[in-house]
């Protein structure tokens, strides 16, 4: 091998280091049967990885969600204020969930940052627009006050359809290796 070759043959593999390649039907997720997060032999990635993935984006978006409901309708915030404020720390919430792990895996902040943006930006924003699209449209829920029923209960039903919506949604990002995807390369 020439000194050329294999200096590119280094550069690649420091390359591949840095930024690991995420094969979705690779990933296992510590499923005994090594059944759960694997792709078929169509390329499709399983209803339960997609469901999963969702359910750790759902996470991070409904913290951030419940509390700018919680904080905007307790300060009398017009819905639109309220709305943006839940829409603004959904994200918050939701990417530091994300980095939390990325960074436990020893990755950088900023490193951390940009994993968290390319893995969840696209599913943080479809919950957001199906969630407060929902609780603008239940008629009251928006005005029902922290104490009502009613505002709780149209909040874990436009979650929930959230997560209903969603997870196709992070189903076709996984198996296309974006999404969540990115993220599992830091979990093992």
């Amino acid at each position: 091998m020439s000194d050329h070759s294999t200096h590119d043959q280094a550069a690649t593999d420091q390359a591949a280091t840095d930024h690991p390649v995420v094969n979705p039907s690779s990933m296992d997720h510590g499923d005994p049967a090594g059944h759960h997060g694997q792709s078929s032999a169509h390329g499709s990635t399983s209803w339960a990885m997609a469901a999963q993935a969702t359910l750790h984006c759902l996470t991070g978006c409904a913290v951030g969600e419940v509390l700018g409901m919680v904080v905007g309708t307790s300060l009398g915030l017009r819905n639109a204020g309220t709305v943006a404020l839940s829409i603004a720390l959904a994200f918050v919430f939701g990417y530091a969930l994300t980095m939390r792990g990325v960074r436990k895996a020893g990755v950088d902040f900023r490193s951390a940052l940009k994993v968290a943006l390319a893995a969840d930006t696209l599913s943080i924003a479809v919950m957001e627009v199906i969630d407060n699209t929902a609780m603008v449209a239940i008629p009251g829920a928006m005005d029902a006050g922290i104490g009502s029923w009613l505002f709780w209960a149209s909040l874990a039903g436009a979650l929930a359809l959230a997560f209903v919506i969603t997870t196709p949604v992070n189903r076709w990002m996984i198996g296309r290796g974006k999404g969540h995807a990115v993220v599992h390369a830091y979990h093992h």
